[in-house]
């Protein structure tokens, strides 16, 4: 009997990872993986509903699946954040879906399997209290050199713009030997870079060691023969002590990007938001990083027509992305979010100003980026090989210690003979908007 799989992943990279459990734990069952859907006997949709943009891409995607089911024994699964919020709705509405898993679930991918092929439609959504940990198989997908490694699910803060508790549950930690136990057998297996991703990474050990323990995280993870970058994901700021600037600071392995989601800086904004810090810390934390870790770079992210921002805070959040002179942003457009209290906020701004606002401030972002790029034209940086791409006329493909995998930009580097995971010195001759071109030493 043949027994393929096809996992189709959407949403951010804890998806992902939640992906290559499902796809692991598959594996372990007998069943092929395969990237092409129109091969596979079961697809499962891996969904995400953070944002209405991101719901309706899940339903196309649910569809354009189960047009695949015409005269064929497929089976169509579909899980994460989608399957956890709306499972009733989408089993009523789409009759191709023959199972739903939401994201405490997922573990239960085969068993889900088995009871959808002897015709039930089984629906595991229960309250998300698990995570995975080191003994979870895991089949990655995409960059074999770079891994994304959770170090904790969910969230306990109380965001007016956000629905993820309610999709994710709340905030808990793995234990740092887990994580180092994983790091460890990922790196065997040849990565050199590993992503730590949490909704609030600051908060890490809280609720397992009853203090924000990020720093000796970072430090245990230090100690990792083999490994060559730590890169850290979702920081806030108000959570950002001196004691992690010292472990940016201080340790090799950690790349000096800091990636720490704003979502906005006029303070009464940042209030009705119930976002923790204010412009003022803000402002002051980034000068200290700027002066305690030598040539650091800043990523953040902003949501732009939030309830009650008018065209003087907009002005206002331009300027202070071009002051503060980050080196990548990320730009959303508020949705008003089933669930979400700032959905019933008075004075919510029309789509159409949302739009021209959110592309406005893209096009400060990318001058700003343009020109901080520009530093490196002539300098010797190194850059991690992720791939060849002879169609952009370079050898190969692949990204300074300050990019981030699939977000940020990347080096077309000309060079013979370079291998795929080897992070090798490049000299830069020229700078895009976002990407770098370079010549291999």
């Amino acid at each position: 009997m043949s027994r393929r799989i096809a996992v189709v992943t959407l949403g951010c990279e804890k998806n992902l990872v939640d992906s290559e459990v499902m796809s692991g734990l598959m594996s372990e069952k007998g069943y092929t993986l395969t990237a092409d859907a129109e091969d596979a006997d079961v697809i499962v949709v891996n969904t995400c509903a953070f944002i209405d943009a991101a719901k309706q891409e899940s339903i196309d995607t649910i569809l354009q699946m189960a047009k695949l089911k015409d005269g064929t024994k497929k089976t169509l699964l579909v899980a994460g954040c989608m399957a956890q919020r709306y499972a009733d709705e989408l089993l009523a509405e789409i009759p191709e879906i023959d199972g739903v898993v939401g994201t405490g679930e997922f573990t239960r991918i085969h068993e889900l399997t088995e009871l959808a092929q002897r015709g039930e439609r089984p629906k595991f959504v229960g309250n998300p209290v698990y995570i995975y940990d080191q003994h979870t198989p895991r089949v990655r997908q995409k960059s074999q050199a770079s891994a994304y490694v959770k170090i904790a699910e969910g969230c306990d803060h109380q965001c007016t713009f956000c629905v993820i508790p309610q999709m994710r549950g709340a905030f808990r930690s793995r234990s740092i030997e887990s994580i180092v136990a994983e790091v460890e057998h990922l790196v065997a297996d040849g990565v050199r870079e590993v992503n730590l991703i949490a909704q609030d990474s600051t908060q890490f050990g809280m609720d397992l060691y009853g203090k924000r323990n990020l720093p000796e995280l970072l430090r245990a993870l230090q100690q990792v023969e083999g490994l060559a970058w730590i890169r850290l994901h979702y920081a806030y700021p108000a959570f950002f002590t001196d004691e992690l600037i010292e472990a940016f600071r201080s340790l090799d392995k950690v790349v000096k990007y800091v990636d720490m989601p704003l979502q906005h800086a006029q303070d009464h904004i940042l209030r009705s938001m119930q976002r923790p810090g204010r412009q003022r810390h803000i402002r002051e934390l980034v000068a200290k990083m700027r002066e305690r870790i030598p040539g650091v770079v800043l990523r953040s992210s902003f949501i732009v027509g939030f309830p009650g921002e008018t065209e003087t805070d907009f002005e206002a959040l331009k300027a202070f992305v071009q002051e503060l002179a980050f080196d990548h942003v990320g730009v959303f457009t508020y949705s008003a979010e089933e669930g979400a209290t700032s959905s019933e906020f008075p004075d919510q701004v029309d789509q159409d100003v949302k739009e021209r606002r959110a592309s406005e401030l893209m096009e400060v972002a990318r001058i700003v980026a343009a020109k901080r790029l520009e530093r490196f034209i002539g300098s010797v940086v190194p850059v991690l090989i992720e791939g060849a791409d002879d169609a952009a006329n370079a050898s190969f493909i692949g990204r300074t210690s300050f990019d981030a995998r699939e977000i940020d930009g990347v080096v077309y580097v000309k060079g013979d003979g370079l291998t795929v995971g080897s992070i090798i010195p490049v000299r830069i001759t020229h700078a895009f908007d976002f990407d770098l071109v370079g010549e291999a030493v």
